[in-house]
């Protein structure tokens, strides 16, 4: 990675089993991740392949999602079903909160 990043942000994904994962380079002073947006970070392992982790923002802090310890090269395709997977559940839980809240919104009038 370029210095001064922290990671890669995770743009889109695909919806092809084999398809890209879009990301862009995410700055080194960004303090957390927005809400549902996914991190990624690699470097190489220190035997063979690479150390990737996935962090997840959540609404007032960031977590650990996952880790591929030693990946191979081709890691993007190992990484792509969990980060597909969780986008989707984030979006999914976006859209029952805004529900939820019209619901509440609605109740009172």
């Amino acid at each position: 990675m370029p210095s001064g990043v922290r990671g890669a942000l995770v743009q889109r994904i695909s919806a092809l089993p084999e398809g890209p994962l879009d990301v862009s380079w995410l700055p080194a002073g960004i303090p957390r991740l927005p809400l549902g947006r996914i991190r990624l970070h690699w470097e190489p392992a220190s035997r063979a392949g690479w150390d990737v982790t996935a962090h997840l923002g959540l609404a007032t802090t960031e977590v650990l999602l996952a880790s591929w310890p030693a990946a191979p090269d081709n890691w993007p395709r190992l990484v792509r079903p969990t980060i597909h997977e969780v986008t989707g559940l984030c979006a999914a839980l976006a859209v029952a909160t805004v529900a939820l809240d019209l619901s509440n919104r609605l109740a009172e009038v």
